[in-house]
């Protein structure tokens, strides 16, 4: 009975190795490449039950590459990016980075806190934009991950020094990616630290559902949940005004296509070549998760839709895109073959002060959401 008995345990053992060896991985960690300096870049794969892939890499806390199927069932890289991190290191548009110290642009590369003024690093012509000259985008972040049966998830943290690129405060970041099996990819933000300081961090993804380097995302249709705008001057900073979209080209409060309109005579069209506006997403309550974007491919017939608790987004239509990157697969992004949806407090906020305010204190934490929902339809 007793040589039955461990028999019987040894199967039972064998079995259950057997099957947890089995068991989809589905997140793994590999060598990206080396960077100018030798260090060593590392890009993990997160993956769900729906055959959704994401990679990210340490570099910028950045999406590297999104993987969804379209109506069809076909897989496809739906972001922009490189082949490599020295292409990132060398400039990339942001593409895919996580932005901070301060999101977008800061006029005149300075502001005035608690009656100190500082001078940031410029960037934008006169202007601070995305972090500065080395934002968080260039920094190797830590990291730690973890998956279940429903989803997968990849921490990553950063100190940011006291003064770095004329921010004040030594602050410390994280953001968390977690890409469940409802096809969401949810993004944790948050951040402290020991002086008073300002920040606005944001996802940088350039999204076309027709699959990156397929060409113009003009023909997508979106549909943006916002009455109001913040227009900008011909340098691209808000003018502190609080504006209708009623009766303007950036009324998106019915979906409409992306090419429609973009190249009206609208004075915000011509100073923005096109859609580059930050956008006051219709919000019951401070800290609610809203409906801000809902994104449709007829091609494809991909969709994506935003969901965040920032009061603002900026939609930008890769105006500025020329040619001059080559991407993954030799993909060359010229003018508006990619779109950004941008979740964040407004720009220039720190010299705005009837804008929510985006300034961080010792014994405060900075906390936000966002979630990309990814489906099909016909």
């Amino acid at each position: 009975m007793a040589n039955l008995l461990r028999r019987l345990t040894l199967i039972a053992l064998v079995c259950a190795l057997t099957y947890f060896s089995s068991e989809p991985k589905w997140i793994t960690e590999r060598s990206f490449g080396r960077l100018d300096d030798g260090r060593d870049v590392r890009i993990f794969t997160l993956k769900n039950t729906q055959g959704t892939e994401l990679e990210i890499m340490d570099l910028g806390a950045t999406i590297v590459s999104l993987k969804t199927a379209d109506a069809n069932g076909n897989l496809a890289d739906i972001t922009t990016g490189f082949d490599n991190p020295r292409q990132y290191q060398a400039g990339a548009g942001y593409m895919g980075a996580l932005v901070g110290r301060y999101a977008n642009r800061i006029a005149n590369g300075s502001f005035s806190l608690d009656g100190q003024e500082y001078s940031l690093a410029v960037n934008n012509g006169d202007n601070a934009i995305h972090g500065g000259i080395v934002g968080f985008d260039k920094k190797i972040w830590e990291t730690s991950y973890d998956s279940n049966q429903s989803e997968s998830t990849l921490s990553l943290t950063l100190i940011s020094p006291d003064g770095e690129e004329g921010y004040p405060g030594t602050v410390s970041a994280r953001v968390t990616y977690i890409l469940n099996d409802q096809n969401q990819l949810v993004i944790d933000y948050s951040a402290t630290t020991d002086a008073a300081t300002v920040i606005n961090l944001t996802q940088h993804a350039y999204f076309n559902l027709n699959g990156q380097g397929a060409g113009s995302i003009l023909d997508h249709k979106i549909m943006i949940n916002a009455d109001q705008y913040t227009p900008v001057d011909s340098k691209s900073i808000p003018t502190g005004e609080i504006a209708s979209v009623t009766g303007t080209p950036l009324d998106f409060r019915s979906a409409k296509l992306i090419g429609r309109d973009i190249d009206d005579d609208h004075e915000q069209m011509q100073f923005g070549s096109g859609f580059d506006h930050n956008f006051i997403i219709n919000n019951s309550g401070a800290d609610e998760i809203a409906m801000a974007a809902s994104v449709f491919s007829p091609t494809t017939g991909r969709t994506l839709t935003v969901y965040t608790d920032q009061p603002g987004m900026q939609f930008y239509t890769g105006n500025f895109l020329n040619g001059s990157l080559v991407g993954k697969q030799g993909a060359v992004y010229q003018r508006r073959n990619a779109f950004c949806l941008e979740t964040q407090h407004y720009p220039d906020s720190p010299n705005k002060p009837n804008f929510p305010s985006t300034v961080l204190r010792p014994g405060e934490e900075y906390k936000t959401r966002t979630v990309f929902e990814f489906g099909v339809r016909n």
